[in-house]
């Protein structure tokens, strides 16, 4: 007897219902996704797009998203993932033998900084193989190297760096994970920094966190869990973490900027060259300033997880790293100011005084139509009565305004400051700034005090660190070494700027207080005491380590040993700077005290022996470090025929070359400088 045959749907898969909520969860990335849907359809004029950002901030989400979009037009997707992939020609052939058979593939290569070692064979072997219309997308953490956008290939591949989300978009993203209490939605935005990896991993886990009592430290303690610490780092960088590497590691989690003198004097047992070599080739870690630094979301997973794992440990390195920096700081190395306000953990001073916002913010002179915009914003807050007392300055002392623009360029603050020194004519009639630098001269703090007229955060949000920008701005800018006073305009309606003026030991002076058209401003005093800025950020990092700072004979010895250091550093410099600039003259380079050897002949070619080595080892293989690298060999050691020509042939600009020839040479000097071996031949 037969049966009815009944109809029978397509049984579900977990593979589909895998791909469907990744769909769902995805946010975000429409311009992105706008670039590459115009490419896939022939309307751009890229065949190759070259994807590139930090670990976790949605390089594979958004190729999985694009792939779906393309299945979506009938258009499949070949996707090759680096991790999985062995370093062999063979294996990428076969990898992409189908999609050869297609007429348009579309080709998506992650984690390409797994493979690099077929990045030759892939740009000179299997992309020109591929059909016409094909499109490849590689996404990897580093930069492109320098094969892709010459020869040729600059016509067909273009760039793509992928940014964070915006606080709207981490917002869904968050939503979509199921967390909607605003307290902790505000605490993973600013915790997240515009990480989807962050966002998914924290927004996970805050479901299953047990519940805080609601305020902020709460709910930061429960962001810090060691379980979502792990996760980060096993899915940022683990496979980049050795054993023998750790203590250099800790010290990049916690310092802003690692340099080899840093390791050198907090890790005195380790090999700081070697260990700064091995931090440089991280993935997650890139230039900045004179040393590296990690990229900010592994960082907080490493800082996180160490303080749960060994908290003395961290303690000790964080009182090691503030000491390095302060003696490095009073010996001349103001700018260090901002590395010491990095180890501050203290909330309250850092709403105002910080450099958290410069990774998305900048400091600008003023241009043509600021004031009028200023004036446009400061009407929006409702506090147009600070245009008169600003507007001289504007006119006439734009030098002293600094204003803080964001990525898009739009203006996000702005803030007035003087000294006795720099303070314009137009400040004996300001009713602010004219008393309050009066009675600087009077108390016989004029030569030490910085005193802000305004410091105006448009975004009226303490979590973009726009205002903490503006603190610190004034510092920088006064053309103090180390400033003994501060005074502060404070609104009192401001919870977090009275909060900022007190835990940083600020005085009410009342009689320095001004009111504009009912308006009043506060005047708060900080005395920083005999140490200055400096001395008092220390001792506020001793403070949150439970010590007492040293002493100040102690101070003036490191301060002084720090000083001859400096100076021999300084004279290395100078000496690798002439022997560069006289690699062609024998006879000077003979002359060298970095030369070697008994004739003049062998004490030449020593020379240009141990600066050839130490410019094979002083940069790295990013974009940046090796744009260093070509400007060292153009200017001095495979010359071109002048400097403006070797500008011209490296597309920068005459400032910036002699800029980044300087910066080149000071890199090989401090290689020297700390590696004893490499001078004496080894």
């Amino acid at each position: 007897m037969a049966h009815a045959r009944r109809n029978v749907r397509p049984m579900a898969t977990i593979g589909a219902r895998l791909a469907e909520r990744d769909r769902r969860r995805f946010v975000g990335r429409s311009s992105e996704l706008a670039f590459l849907e115009r490419c896939l359809g022939g309307d751009g004029d890229a065949s190759v797009v070259l994807i590139h950002g930090p670990g976790g901030i949605g390089k594979s989400t958004l190729l999985r998203e694009l792939a779906r979009r393309a299945g979506a037009d009938g258009r499949r997707a070949h996707f090759v993932e680096g991790r999985e992939l062995a370093p062999a020609p063979r294996a990428l052939d076969a990898a992409l033998a189908a999609a050869r058979e297609e007429t348009a593939p579309l080709v998506l290569i992650d984690t390409y900084e797994r493979m690099t070692a077929l990045d030759g064979y892939l740009r000179g072997t299997v992309v020109p193989s591929l059909p016409e219309r094909a499109l490849v997308v590689i996404a990897g953490r580093e930069r492109p190297s320098r094969g892709w956008l010459e020869g040729g290939w600059e016509s067909l591949a273009v760039q793509l760096e992928l940014s964070g989300l915006s606080a709207d978009e981490a917002q869904e993203l968050l939503a979509l994970h199921g967390v909607d209490d605003a307290g902790r939605i505000d605490e993973l935005v600013g915790w997240a920094k515009g990480s989807p990896l962050a966002l998914a991993l924290a927004g996970d886990d805050a479901l299953g966190a047990v519940p805080g009592d609601g305020d902020a430290a709460g709910r930061a303690e429960e962001i810090d869990r060691p379980e979502l610490m792990r996760a980060l780092i096993r899915r940022l960088a683990e496979a980049e973490i050795d054993g023998p590497h750790l203590g250099p590691l800790a010290v990049a989690a916690i310092a802003r900027v690692t340099t080899i003198d840093m390791l050198r004097e907090v890790l005195p047992d380790s090999d700081a060259v070697q260990a700064y070599m091995w931090l440089r080739e991280r993935t997650f870690a890139g230039p900045l300033g004179d040393g590296i630094a990690l990229h900010e979301l592994v960082r907080k997973a490493l800082h996180g997880d160490l303080r749960h794992r060994d908290r003395e440990r961290e303690r000790d390195l964080r009182r090691r790293i503030a000491d390095h920096l302060h003696a490095k700081a009073v010996a001349g190395h103001q700018l260090l100011s901002i590395d010491l306000s990095h180890l501050v953990e203290n909330e309250a001073i850092r709403w105002g005084f910080s450099w958290d916002a410069a990774g998305e913010h900048r400091l600008d002179e003023v241009r043509p139509g600021d004031a009028e915009a200023v004036l446009r914003l400061l009407r929006e807050r409702r506090a147009p009565e600070r245009w008169s007392v600003l507007e001289p300055y504007f006119e006439r002392a734009p030098e002293r305004i600094a204003i803080v623009r964001d990525l898009g360029d739009r203006i996000r603050g702005f803030e007035l400051s003087v000294t006795s020194a720099n303070a314009p004519p137009m400040v004996a009639g300001d009713p602010q700034l004219g008393p309050w630098l009066e009675h600087a001269r009077a108390t016989g703090g004029e030569g030490r005090a910085v005193l802000w007229q305004s410091a105006v955060d448009f975004t009226a949000d303490p979590r973009t660190g726009v205002q903490a920008m503006l603190g610190m701005s004034g510092i920088l800018r006064s053309g103090l070494e180390n400033p003994r006073y501060a005074y502060l305009p404070i609104d009192p309606r401001l919870d977090g700027a009275v909060r900022f003026a007190q835990a940083a030991g600020g005085r009410h002076v009342p009689e320095l207080d001004v009111t504009l058209d009912g308006r009043l401003t506060q005047c708060y005093l900080l005395d920083y005491g005999p140490g200055g800025l400096l001395g008092a950020q220390r001792a506020l990092i001793y403070a949150e380590l439970g010590l007492v700072p040293p002493q100040a004979p102690a101070e003036e010895e490191a301060v002084r040993a720090v000083a001859g250091d400096r100076e021999g550093d300084l004279d290395l410099a100078e000496a690798v700077r002439d022997a560069l600039r006289n690699l062609g003259v024998p006879h000077k380079l003979a002359d060298s005290p970095l030369a070697s050897g008994a004739t003049q002949e062998q004490r030449a070619a020593s020379v240009r022996t141990l600066l050839e080595q130490a410019a094979a080892r002083a940069f790295g293989e990013t974009a940046n470090e090796q744009l260093l690298r070509r400007v060292l060999e153009r200017g001095y050691l495979d010359p071109a025929p002048s400097h403006e020509q070797a500008a011209d042939e490296l597309a920068l600009s005459r400032a910036a070359y002699f800029r980044r020839l300087r910066a080149a040479a000071e890199r090989v000097a401090a290689l020297l400088a700390a590696d004893e071996r490499l001078r004496a031949g080894g």
